[in-house]
């Protein structure tokens, strides 16, 4: 007799927590996720292609995920006053700079709330970092010019 598709999750997950310690939200994600790949493996077994999971289109335009208050992630759709690598990685797998290639913002796109960004700006300035920085790169290039 062969074994159903959730009897393979529960297996494939009973052998991922005996070799690492697992919280219940993370077996649940992972039992969700392992028994996602089964039945697209079975459907694409079968030849049914259009029950694959294919790329779906965010739900949201890129451009509009990232407001004044939050950031909305792409990949599951929570909102956060900054996204973090922590976060893609744990949850989705990829890292900061997968995220952003994969839904078009610049390398240099910051993934936190306009208005965090504006009060970090802010206080930077009151500090005058960017003079501190510049004062201290060009005091390093004439000790290595030496």
């Amino acid at each position: 007799m062969s074994k159903t598709l959730t009897e393979m999750a529960v297996e494939l997950a009973t052998a991922q927590a005996s070799h690492r310690t697992m919280s219940t939200e993370e077996m649940e994600s992972f039992l969700a996720k392992t028994f996602q790949t089964l039945n697209n493996l079975k459907n694409m077994e079968e030849g049914d292609v259009h029950s694959a999971e294919e790329p779906a289109e965010p739900a949201l335009n890129p451009k509009k995920s990232i407001l004044k208050n939050k950031v909305i992630c792409l990949e599951c759709g929570r909102e956060f006053k900054i996204l973090t690598s922590k976060h893609l990685q744990k949850e989705h797998g990829i890292d900061s700079k997968e995220y952003r290639k994969k839904y078009g913002f610049s390398a240099r796109q910051s993934l936190a709330a306009k208005s965090l960004s504006a009060e970090r700006s802010a206080t930077a300035k009151k500090h005058k970092l960017g003079e501190k920085l510049q004062a201290s790169k060009k005091k390093r290039a004439k000790k290595t010019s030496k």
